[in-house]
């Protein structure tokens, strides 16, 4: 994939992130250009997650800037921060059981609806030109993602592989800018990995939207990221493209120990 800008869509800098005495990230920074597909990995425990949850706005670090096309999301409400172009997947998926699928879908486009409380109970004119118009960019999602067949099946019915489609389509309906991914293919088989990033390399294509993947499936990174940035105990020991990663001594060490 070409990048759209040699200027960086998301820019990290001294990224620090402390619990009491334990520090979780320590000075972290990178780039995400326009575009680009950039993989986190890292032990457990290494701080990928608090990455994304500082990003997010669940986590508030002590110092470090981040900021999203020149924009800071720092300090920011969640709400606010998914409004200027963030959405992100989750490990354990967040889909509301009872809901159909295309309902959780339609959840994910909240934040872009404008319609008030009386109008949108009542169905009147601006409420249902909007929400057809949010129908629509569901479908186009549902069609992209190949869920046509479970469009009215409740999300807590759905194959787990489906899920965590379902997972990806909700937050595609955000409109975001960059996206992040974690562990999305945790818990699946083969024929799941290899279908979750046949679908993300289209996404990529047809959306042309920066990502940023925090996996242990090592084959899934090294196959779909344009760079990769290793962390050891919330500081990052390496960054470069995969061929590079992969034969970093401190990336073997990092994951099998010195004594390997």
């Amino acid at each position: 994939m070409e990048r759209v800008s040699s200027t960086p869509l998301l820019e990290v800098r001294d990224l620090t992130l402390r619990f009491g005495g334990v520090t979780a990230l320590d000075a972290v920074g990178f780039e995400v250009g326009p575009g680009e597909l950039l993989a986190v990995i890292g032990p457990n425990g290494a701080g990928k997650t608090s990455i994304f949850n500082c990003l997010c706005g669940v986590y508030r670090p002590q110092r470090g800037t981040a900021t999203l096309d020149g924009e800071p999301l720092l300090g920011r409400q969640p709400a606010a921060i998914a409004a200027r172009g963030v959405a992100r997947t989750f490990q354990n998926l967040g889909l509301f059981g009872h809901l159909t699928l295309v309902e959780n879908l339609l959840l994910g486009r909240h934040h872009l609806m404008r319609t008030g409380f009386f109008s949108g109970m009542f169905w009147w004119g601006r409420a249902k030109r909007e929400e057809i118009t949010h129908r629509a960019a569901v479908e186009e999602i549902i069609e992209l993602l190949e869920l046509e067949p479970y469009r009215r099946m409740p999300a807590g019915m759905l194959p787990y592989g489906v899920a965590k489609r379902a997972e990806l389509g909700r937050a595609l309906a955000m409109e975001p800018r960059l996206l992040l991914l974690d562990e999305p293919v945790a818990g699946m088989n083969l024929e799941e990995t290899e279908d979750t990033a046949r679908y993300l390399l289209e996404v990529r294509r047809e959306l042309g939207l920066a990502m940023i993947l925090v996996e242990h499936d090592m084959s899934l990174v090294m196959d779909l990221a344009d760079r990769v940035v290793v962390l050891d105990f919330g500081v990052v020991i390496a960054t470069g493209e995969p061929s590079e990663i992969q034969d970093d001594p401190r990336v073997v060490e990092a994951y099998l120990g010195g004594a390997a």
